[in-house]
């Protein structure tokens, strides 16, 4: 990074990756803070929050040393997390089953379109600047937060049934009946208590009603972070560069928004086609991209001594665009949202914090061990030979989809089924 405006500081190449790491690790901390804090409300966090994640941007926008970046770092990461996990049990605690799917996919998309924004945003303005702006966006969050209703379901749980009447009603409109809906959430919420207040410390009722829950979403988290997607977030401009002489930046830019295109498709598609075929469809596609792209970085490692090695490149730049394009598209499609969505599904409501806290702080474990371990890789296999390992583990994570992961497409969240049952 170079200088500030003001030439206070100069920030290198390693502490800058650094800076991106501490976010991540900020990540871990404000996914397992984000999921326990749920049982005080899921509005009364996101209020909460909102303000810390402005001021960490603004703080950056005053940063004067580069340690204070890195604690800039890490109270953004730590803040957001806390937004993306509460967001994620909000869309799902409000949503009737035809539409968690698509809405859940909206979270994504939004998500995407400000990363859009700020990239383009800051092809103008320096660091300093694009920190100030993107500060707003928190307190938004907050002006926005402050005129939607807690969820009805978290209202119930916590015995205030009136104000869960008023919220469905205010979410489900004017016109809608939502006795029956109420009644439902209500006797499922208080089956389940008595359920778990008669054997809370057996352990065939915390397997029963977690374990599985954790497995399933903390091994979609593993296979999403470590199939090379977040690797290449951070190391998109290198990687294009060293697979040939295409221009790396308009690479980068055409993935990202090839990358939003796809999440709004799977918006449609998510609550049409199924979770599982998504999730299969983008596991094989992902294997196949990420070994032609792995395949590609190995004849170019063949070839660099021939002295056409930049003609040669030059006449195939299109094979690597294509094999990351195809794997944007699958991974947008299905790994991507569905992991998210399947935080807020496959939880019961009496431990959707703590699933949530858990699956959310081990993804970002992945992440953070993903992006550090990429050079690591990289220097030991190739660049070709970490990308084939990537498209294993991708393999590894079609057979975990295909064994282990249910489907949930139009399935009630257990406190709104009208047959739930602990039987």
């Amino acid at each position: 990074m170079s200088n500030s405006s003001s030439g206070i500081f100069t920030v290198s190449e390693q502490q800058a990756s650094w800076v991106a790491s501490l976010s991540l690790l900020g990540a871990f901390f404000g996914g397992m803070l984000g999921g326990l804090a749920m049982r005080f409300g899921r509005k009364r966090v996101l209020l909460i929050t909102s303000l810390p994640f402005s001021a960490s941007w603004l703080l950056t926008v005053f940063a004067s040393s580069v340690e204070m970046m890195f604690a800039t770092a890490f109270v953004g990461g730590f803040c957001c997390a806390i937004v993306l996990v509460v967001t994620q049990v909000y869309i799902s605690e409000i949503s009737v089953p035809d539409i968690r799917g698509c809405l859940s996919a909206v979270l994504k998309i939004v998500g995407q379109i400000g990363m859009l924004i700020s990239f383009a945003v800051g092809a103008y303005l320096d660091w300093r600047q694009l920190a100030m702006v993107v500060a707003i966006a928190p307190i938004m969050l907050f002006a926005t937060v402050l005129y939607i209703p807690e969820t009805p379901s978290y209202l119930v749980l916590v015995g205030r049934d009136e104000e869960a009447a008023r919220s469905l009603q205010w979410l489900r409109g004017p016109e809608i009946d939502v006795g029956q809906e109420i009644a439902t959430i209500r006797t499922n919420i208080i089956t389940s208590r008595q359920y778990h207040d008669g054997c809370r410390s057996t352990f065939k009722a915390i397997t029963s009603r977690l374990l599985r829950p954790v497995l399933t979403t903390c091994g979609l988290m593993f296979f999403q972070r470590f199939s090379g997607a977040t690797a290449f977030n951070f190391y998109a401009v290198s990687i294009f560069r060293q697979t040939g002489c295409m221009n790396p930046h308009g690479g980068a830019v055409a993935v990202g928004f090839v990358q939003l295109l796809a999440s709004c498709v799977s918006g449609l598609l998510i609550d049409i086609v199924g979770r599982l075929p998504l999730l299969i469809a983008s596991s094989m596609f992902m294997s196949m991209a990420l070994a032609g792209f792995g395949s590609f970085a190995y004849y170019e490692d063949v070839h660099k001594e021939n002295r056409n090695g930049c003609l040669i490149a030059a006449q195939h730049d299109w094979i690597p665009l294509l094999c990351v394009l195809i794997f944007t598209v699958a991974f947008s499609l299905g790994i991507s949202p569905i992991s998210w969505l399947l935080i807020g599904e496959l939880f019961p409501l009496e431990y959707r914090g703590l699933g949530s806290a858990l699956a959310t702080s081990f993804s970002y474990v992945c992440a953070f061990v993903g992006v550090k371990t990429f050079v690591d890789f990289q220097q030991l296999l190739g660049l070709h030979g970490a990308y084939w390992l990537y498209a294993a583990i991708s393999v590894g994570g079609l057979c975990f989809v295909v064994c282990f992961v249910p489907e949930t497409k139009g399935r009630d969240l257990d406190e709104m089924h009208p047959k739930y049952t602990h039987a």
